[in-house]
Order: structure tokens, then sequence, then C-alpha cells
């Protein structure tokens, strides 16, 4: 009785170790748990959001007319230079026609700009990003000294470094 009285007593004290020691470093097994189920909601949240689910035409063609501001304002700016250089006259024209806009429709456009990178701005900010933690790196300062081989023995400084560690 005695026996296994002791043997209950160092399997708690285990147990109690093993809960101490994880105050100070945590349990791997769990972390990576938690990780995957993290990448795994991560991954279902992004298959809903854009599986195939029976959308329309109309979706996909909402979907094509969202992602052409950026491109058009883009290859419309590297136009407005070949413009200028083609045709200096026609492209004066046009931009003394432009100091005619009042400053509200400016002001205007100003804000339609702003808002509609502003608000992709912000839902990409606000989104919650599931990031993959890097795999520990373990250089060779941690893994301690490397063993004496053939290769290592034509190099005197090396020799030196070790024999003065020991």
């Amino acid at each position: 009785m005695g026996l296994t009285g002791s043997i209950k007593g160092v399997a708690e004290i285990g147990r109690l170790a093993q809960g101490l020691t994880e105050v100070f470093v945590p349990n791997r097994t769990a972390a990576q748990a938690l990780d995957h189920e993290a990448q795994r909601a991560a991954l279902d949240q992004l298959e809903a959001e854009f599986g195939r689910s029976g959308r329309g035409g109309f979706d996909h063609a909402v979907d094509g007319l969202n992602r052409l501001p950026r491109p058009l304002l883009a290859l419309g700016t590297l136009g407005l230079f070949v413009y200028a250089m083609s045709a200096p006259v026609g492209f004066a024209a046009r931009m003394q026609g432009l100091a005619y806009v009042p400053d509200p429709l400016w002001w205007l456009l100003g804000a339609i700009v702003s808002f509609y990178f502003g608000a992709r701005e912000m839902h990409y900010l606000r989104r919650p990003s599931v990031r993959p933690r890097p795999a520990a790196v373990h250089s060779a300062w941690e893994a301690g000294p490397a063993p004496e081989t053939g290769e290592d023995a034509d190099n005197p400084a090396l020799a030196e470094w070790r024999s003065g560690r020991s």
C-alpha cells in the first residue's frame, strides 16, 4: 500500500511540475493545435467567402468592375504622358479646359477617390489576419560545439578557438 501511494505521489508531483513549467514555457503541442485551429478557421472563412456558391453572372461582373479603378487610374496617368508627348497642342488645350472646372467639383472628385481608397484600406486593416508562426531557427551557437571532423582539422583558427573553449 505504501508503494502504491508513493507512485501516485510521484505522478502527482510530475503533473504539478508540468503545470508549473507550462507557465514559463508554453506547451508546444497545444500551441500547434491552436495554430492549426486558427488556420483552419481562416481557410473555412475564405472558402465561404470566395467559394463557388452558385453566384450568377451579375455578381461576377460587379466583382470585375470592383477590380478596375486602380489599374485604370495607373494606366490612365501613363496614357496622359503618352498623349502629352504625341499631341502637345491637344494636351495643352485639354489642360486649359481643366482650369475652368470649379473648385467644388475638384473637392467632390477628391472626396470620392479618398473615400474609395480609404474604405478599401480600412477593409484590409479591420479584417483579422492569421499569419503562420515561423519555424524555430536553431543556429550553430545554440546547438553547442560541433564534433571534430577531418575538414576542420586544416583550419588553425577554428582549432585554436576550440582548444581555448575547453
